[in-house]
């Protein structure tokens, strides 16, 4: 494909995928009531946390895959068989917990486990197709995941609990999967799926998963401890708060996916740094804009997009759209670093996101949910200037993953 459309048909996968996810969530907020809703919250940022688990381990790495069709194909495989066994343990583990605990915040988590194999791979299908550089085919499956969800949430009585809502998102995946497994086979059927490679001490996703188990993971298990052991309302709030900055996430996903190996063709170290400087005001710009038409919304919109969690959500708007504001920076940053280093980023990763995570708590004793938004937004700010400041003092690094490079000279595909 030229470059010109993949890079169209990569931002418009990613804007199908963010829109799927926003307007679950939205039409969950609406069919159900707000105790429903703080547990549907937790499962989905549950998911979220088991997403992007994946993400970092699988889809992180496959993307950076070099070498010739054989090396790619072979890798693009081995993540996806990766992605099925693995979601299909986890989802056994998320079903007995969720049996044992009981009640509808149990029933939600069965739920979850039930439909985790069907969600995950979907989801991480696209990072295989990203990888052999066909997001088209990764735009029609995710356009039919959204055909398929939104009717069947709003087919949903009001009120439904979240295990319900849960169950029928999940399974309405089904149709997309199954056709980005169709779609995939032409460009995997010739190679073997290797699963070793994918746990071999020197592979680069480890790094990547303890990067983001400290980073993102860990302010999501935060937010989920507020949920647990403090006010399960508080998690709604911020879930309903960062749901309506979903057109953000759409952007930034698509900087996460497809920035390296964008960037890595600007020619020079100067040109990579300035490009990602440059897109990262821009964002920064688009984000504090975002806030100011959520901030002077009228109430009785706000309901129709949030129904009951808007009361609560709307009064964190200035602080998440400080939040998404200086993550802009960050991530264009953590990006530029993934391309000219990919193992400088942890240091950064691990300690700020740690310092993001006691703000969170902090501010959350200090001022309640408005404190913990707050929290959250000092410490993205303080992650930002940290990784650019590790930019300036980063060159290249030649060879980023030998044990990668050493695995894609041994692919070849089946006789």
């Amino acid at each position: 494909m030229r470059r010109s459309v993949t890079v169209a048909a990569s931002v418009l996968d990613q804007a199908a995928s963010s829109v799927t996810n926003i307007a679950v969530v939205l039409i969950a907020a609406r069919v159900s009531s707000a105790a429903d809703f703080a547990d549907f919250s937790l499962v989905q940022i549950t998911f979220g946390v088991l997403l992007g688990l994946n993400m970092a381990h699988v889809g992180q790495t496959v993307v950076l895959v070099r070498g010739g069709d054989a090396a790619v194909g072979a890798a693009a495989r081995s993540s996806v068989a990766f992605t099925a066994v693995a979601s299909l343990v986890a989802g056994l583990l998320l079903a007995g917990g969720g049996a044992l605990a009981g009640g509808d915040t149990g029933r939600a988590f069965l739920a979850l486990g039930a439909v985790l194999p069907i969600t995950l791979l979907q989801d991480g299908l696209r990072y295989a197709f990203s990888a052999l550089r066909r997001p088209d085919r990764a735009l029609v499956a995710d356009l039919v995941r959204l055909g398929c969800v939104l009717p069947a949430l709003l087919a949903q009585p009001q009120p439904s609990s979240a295990a319900r809502l849960v169950l029928v998102w999940g399974l309405s995946a089904l149709p997309a999967a199954l056709l980005g497994l169709l779609l995939l086979r032409p460009y995997v059927g010739g190679y073997r799926a290797d699963l070793r490679r994918l746990l071999r001490r020197d592979h680069l996703g480890r790094r990547f998963v303890v990067e983001y188990a400290v980073g993102n993971g860990s302010s999501q298990l935060a937010v989920l401890g507020l949920g647990l052991f403090a006010a399960p309302l508080a998690v709604g709030a911020l879930r309903g708060a960062t749901t309506v900055f979903g057109p953000l996430n759409v952007l930034f996903n698509s900087v996460n996916t497809f920035g390296p190996p964008l960037l890595g063709r600007a020619g020079s170290r100067r040109g990579t740094v300035r490009a990602a400087a440059a897109l990262g005001g821009v964002l920064s710009c688009v984000a504090l804009g975002w806030a100011a038409v959520l901030i002077a919304l009228p109430d009785r919109y706000g309901r129709e997009l949030l129904g009951a969690t808007w009361e609560s959500a709307s009064g964190l708007f200035p602080a998440t759209g400080a939040q998404y504001a200086v993550m802009a920076l960050g991530t264009c940053a953590l990006v530029t670093l993934r391309v000219l280093s990919p193992r400088a980023t942890l240091s950064v990763q691990v300690v700020f996101s740690l310092l993001s995570v006691a703000l969170m708590l902090g501010g959350y004793v200090l001022g309640g949910v408005l404190g913990a938004a707050w929290g959250l937004a000092a410490g993205s700010a303080f992650k930002a200037i940290a990784a650019w400041t590790r930019v300036a003092r980063t060159r290249p690094e030649q060879d980023p993953d030998p044990g990668a490079a050493k695995d894609q000279r041994s692919s070849a595909p089946l006789s």
